[in-house]
């Protein structure tokens, strides 16, 4: 199936790795024109060299300026850096089209074990942020009449998860956001929607465990799918809901969780 999103402009938050990189090579695989940002230069080189060859792939045959990649140094949370990037991207490559808002996660403990300081720390990167990516982008999408939000949270925006207290508390907060927004937005043809990850193979998963094989394992048992989700599973989502098949979705949270959420 075509999504139709060859050509469109696409900036990536947080793209060094784990989902984030893994959204940025699908997108560019459909021919989007990929802008990726992360906080480590090492990271982000090679991240960038996985969008490329992405990029290429889809180039065969087809117009050379179709599915390139610029990629930049910038944290989510620094609001005028964040709006210096879009600007670059924007006279560079034009755009943009779609943004994916997707920043690191809180530390992991029981809710009792954080001051507020770590509380403000959460709200800033899980929400602040990705805020402050959306309105820095919002005026050139509302203004060509399309365009595609997708904000990545968490499963725990719809189930609270034992030792993840700052991801439960913080994060449901893009759900209200999202919803808000949407009757402001649809009109100019854009859509925003809330992407709800559960265990992945990332890297940020991984490190969570002294022996990582046995803590996954542990996970997947409680899985009814019966494995940990990989990479590639949702990037394909969000692929689709940043395509122009989706424009009748908007206002939305997807899990993309192998069936572990047992809330509504």
């Amino acid at each position: 199936m075509d999504l139709g999103i060859a050509g469109r402009v696409a900036l990536v938050s947080g793209a060094t790795s784990g989902l984030g990189r893994a959204v940025a090579v699908a997108l560019a695989a459909e021919g989007a024109r990929v802008a990726i940002c992360g906080r480590d230069e090492h990271r982000l080189a090679a991240a960038a060299a996985r969008v490329t060859d992405a990029a290429a792939a889809y180039r065969a045959g087809d117009a050379p300026e179709r599915g390139c990649v610029r990629a930049d140094r910038v944290d989510l949370r620094d609001h005028d850096a964040v709006r210096g990037w879009i600007d670059a991207v924007a006279t560079d490559l034009g755009g943009p089209d779609i943004v994916v808002s997707n920043a690191g996660g809180p530390p992991a403990g029981p809710v009792t074990a954080f001051d507020l300081a770590a509380y403000r720390d959460a709200v800033e990167l899980c929400l602040l942020a990705h805020i402050g990516f959306v309105q820095a982008a919002l005026p050139r999408m509302r203004a060509a009449g399309w365009g595609r939000i997708l904000l990545v949270a968490s499963e725990t925006v719809r189930q609270p998860r034992p030792q993840y207290g700052l991801s439960n508390t913080v994060r449901p907060g893009l759900v209200g956001y999202a919803k808000s927004l949407v009757p402001e937005i649809a009109p100019d043809g854009v859509t925003i929607n809330v992407l709800a990850p559960g265990y992945h193979r990332t890297p940020a998963l991984t490190g969570q465990f002294d022996d990582p094989d046995a803590g996954l394992a542990r996970i997947a048992a409680g899985i009814p799918v019966g494995r940990i989700g990989d990479p590639d599973d949702f990037a394909a989502t969000a692929a689709f809901l940043a395509s122009e098949r989706a424009g009748f979705i908007t206002g939305s949270t997807v899990l993309v969780d192998g069936g572990a959420t047992q809330g509504w």
